[in-house]
């Protein structure tokens, strides 16, 4: 594609906003974003750290969306947002000097186990649940490991995120899926001040994307305050099927 072409403008824009909208509901916005600013011709590196710049219009309207309507507290989720970033830190520094390709192996089972049992547990997360930890024990542990896996790997945090906040801490899937996009917001802000500072993010075209992710953010984010537990459920278990293909497939295709 030619970047000064109107139609690339508008491709970009679009992706961004489905990829805002899916994300703001079940995660998995990558799975569309990505792709797309690799098929606009941007390099592998370059494309990663766009899409952490137009992913992070995205995950704070959703995040802003969701507070406003009181899906979220935002005090008791400062340690979260503490040790988010933290792990993200680490994530980003260990991805420039450790291959990621070990994950590539292990991902796809962790999700295949996510997808089982949200099918199995049909019922869980349609209400508030038990609190198996304390909340300070579950940022640290959460923030730390899930923080460091987005800014090392990535795909799939959001859903291992809104699962853990409903086994471990109670929340229904749809508070789950609130609580999720602030801890989104912190890792995919942390890894963009890296991109930024190797020089390693096209700000145009992201800002391009993130204009349309603002508006998918807002719209999905709205949908789920009047859907619910439901929207959130069919479109989680789409968004993991999803990423299990597309790492599947990107492991184990045979170069032609």
């Amino acid at each position: 594609m030619e970047f000064s072409a109107p139609s690339t403008f508008l491709f970009l824009w679009l992706a961004g906003l489905l990829a805002g909208f899916v994300d703001s509901i079940a995660g998995g916005g990558g799975l569309i974003a990505l792709p797309a600013l690799l098929a606009a011709g941007l390099p592998p590196h370059m494309a990663l750290g766009t899409n952490k710049l137009q992913s992070s219009f995205g995950s704070l309207t959703a995040s802003i969306n969701y507070t406003r309507k009181g899906l979220v507290a935002l005090r008791p989720l400062l340690a979260g947002i503490f040790w988010t970033a933290i792990g993200a830190a680490g994530g980003t520094a260990a991805i420039q000097f450790l291959s990621a390709g070990f994950l590539r192996h292990i991902i796809p089972v962790l999700l295949m186990g996510v997808f089982v049992y949200l099918i199995a547990a049909h019922d869980r997360g349609a209400t508030p649940g038990r609190q198996r930890l304390s909340p300070f024990r579950f940022y640290l542990a959460g923030g730390l490991i899930l923080g460091f896996y987005d800014g090392f790997f990535g795909p799939g945090t959001g859903s291992f995120w809104a699962l853990a906040f409903v086994m471990l801490l109670g929340l229904d899937l749809r508070g789950a899926t609130a609580h999720t996009k602030i801890t989104n917001f912190t890792s995919n802000a942390v890894s963009l001040a890296a991109f930024i500072a190797g020089g390693k993010v096209f700000f145009w075209i992201g800002i391009i994307m993130g204009s349309g992710q603002i508006m998918g953010a807002f719209l999905g984010s709205r949908l789920v305050i009047r859907r619910g537990v439901r929207l959130v459920r069919a479109f989680l278990l789409a968004v993991v099927a999803l990423t299990i293909l597309k790492l599947a497939y990107d492991t184990y295709r045979v170069p032609v």
